[in-house]
């Protein structure tokens, strides 16, 4: 049961898989199986959520932040 609130992410999210079904199926149907056609399908929506979330990832940012303020404290003392 999808809850009432995070209904407009799930059609979100089943537009997107069906519109990157349609893009494999129309460029390899009848030259792939279904089955491949899936995986490239899932393999690419994967990609996208990989390089969005390396896209957010602040970790670096927050390490050399956290450095160069040890960095800062010590030269004042």
């Amino acid at each position: 049961m999808v809850p009432p609130e995070e209904e407009p992410t799930y059609r979100e999210a089943g537009i997107l898989i069906n519109e990157r079904l349609n893009t494999y199926f129309s460029h390899y149907q009848g030259v792939k199986s279904n089955k491949e056609i899936y995986f490239y399908a899932m393999i690419d929506i994967a990609l996208k959520c990989i390089n969005e979330s390396k896209k957010n990832d602040v970790k670096p940012i927050t390490d050399i932040l956290d450095e160069l303020s040890k960095e800062i404290d010590e030269n004042l003392k």
